[in-house]
């Protein structure tokens, strides 16, 4: 069968295309566009490591994070913006396959969830090409306690894994509530 309502896909997963995960890829572009537009914003108006003060825990500080999470290996000599870059890939693709096999209608969490994931790798990813480095401007701190420097991309990622844990969470209970066992 072909057409729009083939259904597709491997398994006990056989979803309409319209009623799939890729039904969330508006939360993917939404994620990607403002996280770039932010980062254009704050390229355009603060320098290298320019702060801006919001409240006493938050502050606007634009960065250059050549490593990953955390500036995991941002010294690494340059190599790592590939590897990061084809990781961030190579997992897009996954997740890209594994929301048109997930109904959206009976798994809004973890549709919602990969969306959102999806989002920030690329928008991520986009930075990592063009400059090999992903700005990072949002500044959370308790006194001199400073958690590193994140993006809107790393927001949208980090909401993205809380819904996945959520619908795991979901997902057990209801495995829990019905006496199924694991």
């Amino acid at each position: 069968m072909s057409g729009p309502g083939a259904h597709v896909g491997p398994g006990d997963h056989d979803v309409a295309w319209r009623d799939s995960g890729w039904r969330w890829l508006p939360l993917t572009v939404l994620a990607i566009v403002l996280d770039q537009a932010s980062k254009r914003w704050i390229e355009h108006h603060y320098d290298l490591f320019e702060t801006q003060v919001i409240t006493p825990q938050l502050d606007i500080v634009r960065a250059h994070n050549t490593g990953a999470a955390f500036s995991f290996l941002a010294d690494a000599g340059g190599w790592q913006r590939w590897l990061f870059t084809a990781l961030a890939l190579g997992v897009g693709v996954a997740i890209f396959v594994w929301l048109r096999g997930i109904n959206a209608r009976k798994q809004v969490y973890l549709a919602a969830g990969l969306a959102l994931i999806l989002g920030g790798a690329l928008g991520n990813v986009f930075g990592r090409i063009e400059y090999g480095y992903v700005i990072d401007f949002i500044q959370v701190h308790w006194h001199n306690a400073y958690f590193p420097a994140f993006n809107v991309a790393d927001s949208a990622i980090t909401l993205g894994a809380m819904l996945l844990l959520f619908d795991a969470w979901r997902e057990w209970r209801q495995g829990a509530g019905s006496g199924k066992s694991a």
